[in-house]
């Protein structure tokens, strides 16, 4: 009833979530990442192995969007 009154349909509010909403989050994410490595004094490799062990979710998200272009250009 809710998108009715706005006149947006459930179809844009889920593209907005997904390719706006949801890349600031992840780079908010990014950014409590830095902030843990610096206020823990995790030095280089620690810093790497924060980002590369919480990181790990934005690399597949990436990955599930080129996913879906190939399957949509060149395979369906």
């Amino acid at each position: 009833m809710i998108a009715t009154i706005f006149a947006i349909s459930a179809e844009t509010v889920t593209n907005w979530g997904l390719y706006i909403l949801l890349p600031i989050f992840i780079a908010f994410l990014f950014f409590i990442m830095w902030d843990i490595s610096k206020k823990s004094d995790a030095g280089r490799a620690g810093t790497f192995w924060i980002f590369v062990a919480l990181g790990a979710g934005f690399v597949g998200f990436l990955l599930k969007l080129v996913l879906e272009v190939i399957f949509e250009k060149w395979v369906l």
